[in-house]
């Protein structure tokens, strides 16, 4: 028990780090409202997903073994984040949020999911964190490895969506009193879009450890 509640700490704490996943969530909910910003929520959960069953393959190992794969999933996934700063820095100053804007909801939901989905996907430390950290709290004398690291997976999925719903709707209200200011839009516009390409160049120049 008093390893669990360690693990659930230690996601807590990496949850609550800065990252292109909470960026992400705060500028979609600034600038599209709760709705596109809780379907990114649904993207990085399917993310993070596919991030342990990737860890529980053994992916992390093919890095070790081929450093080229890591450096493409790392240049790729630097290059999208690059793309998505660029486009906040670009997007017109009136927020699009839900209900607001002529595109139909569940297009800009759709897109919103995949935003979230390849922004976690393309971040070979996303997949890294998962594949040293949930070993560490498997024990092969307390039953099947899989069943554990399936448990523990399950685990960091639910965490993760609880914090990027909370962020989602902070995004969320972050709008609501922005739209009273075109001058405190712009700030948030350049604030985010600037953090997100900062994120970027750090996953250009990232080494492989």
């Amino acid at each position: 028990m008093a390893q669990l509640w360690l693990y659930v700490l230690a996601l807590a704490v990496a949850f609550l780090l800065p990252g292109p996943d909470m960026i992400l969530l705060l500028q979609t909910g600034a600038r599209q409202g709760r709705g596109a910003a809780l379907a990114t929520v649904l993207g990085l959960a399917v993310a993070r997903g596919c991030h342990v069953a990737l860890a529980a393959l053994g992916l992390a190992a093919l890095f070790k073994a081929a450093p080229w794969t890591f450096e493409v999933v790392r240049l790729a996934g630097a290059a999208y984040l690059l793309w998505i700063g660029i486009q906040c820095l670009r997007s017109s100053l009136v927020p699009n949020l839900d209900g607001e804007s002529g595109i139909p909801r569940r297009t800009a939901w759709r897109a919103a999911i995949q935003r979230g989905l390849l922004t976690n996907l393309l971040n070979p430390k996303a997949l890294l964190f998962c594949s040293v950290l949930l070993p560490q709290f498997i024990d092969p004398l307390r039953g099947a490895v899989l069943t554990q690291f399936a448990w523990l997976g399950v685990m960091l999925v639910l965490i993760g969506a609880l914090f990027d719903i909370l962020y989602a709707l902070i995004g969320a209200s972050l709008g609501r009193w922005l739209a009273r200011s075109p001058s405190a839009q712009r700030v948030q516009q350049w604030l985010f879009g600037g953090v997100l390409i900062g994120f970027a160049l750090r996953l250009a120049v990232l080494q492989q450890t």
